[in-house]
């Protein structure tokens, strides 16, 4: 059986937003490495109608605009594990995508389709999180920028409207004394998702801890912030017995479910301080390396 009725391929966003809301459950599509294999598993049922967004100028920018870094919604993951910005301004997110699949899926996929399949544990997802990213949004009325947090309503759900496409992503430009990191734990196999994964962004003032951001997944149904560590360790001097403390922080306070795929809950709960002891040690070391601007 075809995986679709119709395929229509979008030379503007304003051709893509007329037939996306024209036909009713109509699908956008650009690499469709999530899309595709599931429709073919049968873990989705065929669409009629695929609007193919990948030729959309504006779903392929990576670029600065002003203070923020640009990363379209369409932009293949393996342009993005290398590119110079990515890299200076977001390594988190450069390292969250170099880990989605194998070569030939990150030629292919993109990180707009790996945060619209809104699963909890999706690492160009997680590292947006940690970055505190906003998404710009297509749809019948226009654009309109959101938190990138709001667009999850639960595991393979999305909360876009009808007629609605992911556009680029707004991240801000790295400043001084900052750093970000990402790490996961998979299975040996080679699972596609992570038994756990977290990114860290942080900001130094002097030896002190001014920021962080946390995100962890999979913590619950959507992806969620560690906002209780977050607090703990904003304003505090970095020492070892900190990052101890974040780590006991973090286990006692998320709500890890085991997986009978996976892992257990308490396995989960382990590696999430070996996770957390990671990430903040690599994003701390990383506020003292600043290179030339990019």
């Amino acid at each position: 059986m075809n995986p679709w009725t119709e395929y229509i391929v979008a030379g503007t966003l304003a051709e893509a937003v007329s037939a996306l809301a024209a036909e009713n459950g109509a699908q956008a599509v650009a690499g469709g490495t999530d899309l595709l294999l599931e429709i073919q598993q049968g873990r989705r049922a065929p669409i009629h109608t695929l609007v193919d967004v990948s030729r959309i100028p504006e779903l392929n920018r990576l670029e600065k605009d002003g203070t923020h870094l640009i990363i379209g919604a369409g932009v293949p993951v393996a342009c993005i594990v290398t590119h110079p910005l990515v890299l200076h301004h977001a390594q988190s997110v450069s390292e969250a995508c170099r880990l989605i699949g194998g070569p030939q899926v990150r030629n292919t996929a993109t990180l707009g389709g790996n945060v619209a399949h809104a699963l909890p544990a999706a690492d160009g997802m997680i590292a947006l999180v940690a970055m505190d990213a906003q998404v710009a949004i297509a749809g019948p009325l226009g654009q309109r920028i959101a938190p990138i947090l709001s667009l999850f309503k639960g595991p393979g759900h999305n909360s876009l409207l009808p007629g609605e496409i992911l556009v680029h992503f707004i991240l801000p430009l790295r400043a001084a004394q900052q750093g970000t990191a990402f790490a996961r734990v998979m299975r040996p196999q080679g699972v596609a998702l992570p038994i756990l994964n977290m990114a860290v962004w942080l900001s130094r003032q002097d030896d002190t801890v001014a920021s962080a951001r946390i995100a962890v997944g999979p913590a619950g149904p959507v992806p969620r912030r560690a906002t209780e560590v977050e607090e703990y360790l904003t304003g505090q001097p970095w020492s070892d017995e900190l990052v101890n403390t974040a780590l006991e922080r973090l286990r006692t306070t998320s709500r890890f479910r085991s997986s009978p795929r996976r892992a257990n809950a308490d396995y989960r709960h382990h590696l999430g301080g070996v996770l957390l002891e990671d990430v903040l040690a690599t994003a701390w070391q990383r506020t003292y390396k600043m290179e030339n601007n990019v």
